[in-house]
């Protein structure tokens, strides 16, 4: 190998560090920081999963392995209503989601594929939405909760009270948007030639290719429905009401809760996070690989 090649390889590598058989040093430093990486991010889920299957009346002594494997955080949980709020907060996260995966696609399809006036104009306040922290718009958001317009309706206290606000993100529409625009109109033109409608391009041809954006905004969009806090304390009327994430902000104030049934709850919390990015990782990343690429 020449001079240049291995000044080109070391280059390459994490750190400019050789990567040749003898560099065992190297080698063993990456390693280590390997690990030290996998500690500092799986310690803390290794904690909670070992806390919610363990007895400890202890909030400030927790171990990696449980020292009485249990499940009677779940069955003291259970008379809390973890039950309950995880429920709610699955039913919340379902259909807030689809509403915003609809709205996204169709909004999105409209600003990438047409041509009307005001359009820019129309995506600086999409975008404008996000830069407002919820805070701001806390009070108004509750005014129009307890009395929907045109229609009248009191949200109050009731799941759809928290789906409807949260079925448009503008993070969603924009990452839809910017995809769109990346489809080549030459397909468009190829369907209508051979006589398909725009609701069929739209159906056999638009969507299917946006499978990778689909994915960023389901994963993204689910977390952040799942992770809502002032929403839910906003539009309910009872502790009932309540989603797992504002409950268990409850519960840790409860000196009568134990951290076992909290870290069983927090347990609860963080599965369907990890679930739908599992099942989407392979489209997720895709779709994060194809934005980096056109960026």
């Amino acid at each position: 190998m020449s001079r240049a090649a291995k000044v080109s390889t070391r280059l390459d590598t994490a750190l400019g560090w050789s990567t040749d058989r003898n560099a065992w040093l190297s080698r063993g430093v990456r390693i280590l920081l390997c690990v030290l990486a996998v500690l500092l991010f799986t310690g803390p889920l290794i904690t909670v999963f070992s806390g919610a299957f363990d007895v400890n009346r202890d909030p400030t002594q927790f171990s990696v392995i449980p020292h009485h494997p249990t499940t009677i955080n779940f069955e003291e949980g259970s008379h809390k209503n973890i039950w309950g709020y995880f429920a709610n907060s699955l039913f919340i996260a379902g259909g807030a989601l689809l509403l915003q995966l609809l709205v996204s696609v169709f909004a999105a399809y409209a600003m990438a594929r047409k041509k009307f006036r005001g359009q820019a104009i129309i995506l600086l306040l999409i975008l404008t939405t996000m830069m407002l922290p919820e805070e701001v718009i806390a009070i108004p958001l509750s005014l129009i909760v307890g009395d929907l317009p045109v229609v009248h309706w009191n949200l109050r206290g009731t799941l759809l009270g928290v789906i409807l606000p949260l079925g448009a993100w503008g993070f969603s529409i924009f990452v839809m948007t910017e995809f769109m625009r990346e489809i080549p109109v030459e397909l468009e033109e190829a369907a209508k030639v051979d006589g398909a409608g725009e609701l069929r391009i739209f159906a056999r041809i638009i969507l299917p290719l946006c499978r990778p954006a689909l994915a960023v905004i389901a994963v993204f969009g689910f977390n952040m429905i799942w992770d809502q806090y002032l929403l839910p304390r906003i539009v309910a009327n009872d502790p009932s009401d309540y989603t797992l994430t504002v409950a268990l902000a409850d519960l840790r104030s409860d000196f009568e809760v134990g951290p076992g049934i909290v870290l069983a709850g927090a347990l609860l919390a963080l599965l369907p996070s990890l679930l739908v990015y599992l099942s989407l990782q392979k489209s997720f990343l895709r779709g994060i690989t194809t934005g980096a690429v056109k960026g």
